[in-house]
């Protein structure tokens, strides 16, 4: 996938870094250490989830730097190493392309700062540093608060038309990945690892299939109307109805 000139990749001991000089000309490959961060104390939160997340206020800027951990049974062997194949398929590298094409289309994802890699072996691990989007929650703690308006749901249907209209099939669609901001129509959707640019297909469906499963397991035991069916029909309605003529991104590698 072509990039701009202000796109830079820098090669340290050990591993690899790439970034946007124009919004981290002075960036290092501390950046992508949280220990780092910590010691100049600049570290906000630091959270422990399927990746490692740390909220960063330092010099104006407010980051969110993820090192990527695996999920599932290999967690408990593998915590966050994966199989070397090259600098351009690590987890960290694909991630920040696709947020950086997604960004300069206009869709409402984090601008990505910078990513890396640090290589040893047939391994590596990998991270990733992103603009933290202001005053948003997830969909997630929101709705166990309190139900959300019909016109929210009516704006998410609306978004994940956008993504899935360009083509972005995102791997794991969940109301933890889906931010609202405090107007209605203003979402936003976060963590593309794994994620991919496709052609047309029943991938899109797959997405939402996903996303509703991950509502109903968190209201579950929180009252029915906290997640009706009203709510996902508008969801759908406005997915449907929300007619849209783009170009699709340019394919990603497989890797």
């Amino acid at each position: 996938m072509a990039v701009g000139a202000e796109v830079r990749i820098q090669e340290f001991a050990g591993g690899g870094m790439l970034y946007d000089s124009s919004r981290a000309g002075n960036a290092t490959p501390n950046w992508l250490d949280a220990r780092w961060w910590a010691a100049r104390g600049e570290v906000s939160v630091a959270a422990e989830g399927r990746g490692s997340t740390t909220l960063i206020d330092a010099d104006g800027r407010n980051l969110v730097l993820r090192h990527y951990r695996r999920g599932g049974l290999i967690a408990k062997l593998v915590a966050d190493r994966y199989r070397w194949q090259g600098a351009e398929h690590t987890r960290s590298f694909r991630e920040w392309h696709l947020l950086y094409h997604m960004h300069r289309a206009g869709l409402p994802v984090p601008m990505p700062v910078a990513a890396g890699y640090r290589r040893r072996g047939g391994t590596y691990t990998a991270d990733l540093l992103v603009q933290r989007i202001p005053g948003v929650r997830s969909l997630a703690e929101a709705i166990s608060v309190a139900s959300v308006p019909l016109g929210t749901w009516m704006a998410i249907g609306r978004c994940l038309k956008h993504f899935h209209a360009r083509g972005v099939c995102h791997a794991d669609l969940n109301a933890h990945n889906i931010l609202l901001g405090a107007a209605e129509d203003d979402i936003w959707v976060i963590d593309f690892d794994r994620g991919s640019l496709r052609s047309p297909g029943w991938w899109s469906d797959s997405n939402l299939v996903r996303l509703r499963r991950s509502l109903q397991k968190i209201t579950g035991g929180l009252g029915s109307e906290r997640f009706t069916a009203a709510d996902w029909q508008m969801l759908l309605d406005s997915y449907l109805a929300t007619a849209i003529q783009l170009q699709q991104l340019p394919a990603m590698q497989n890797g």
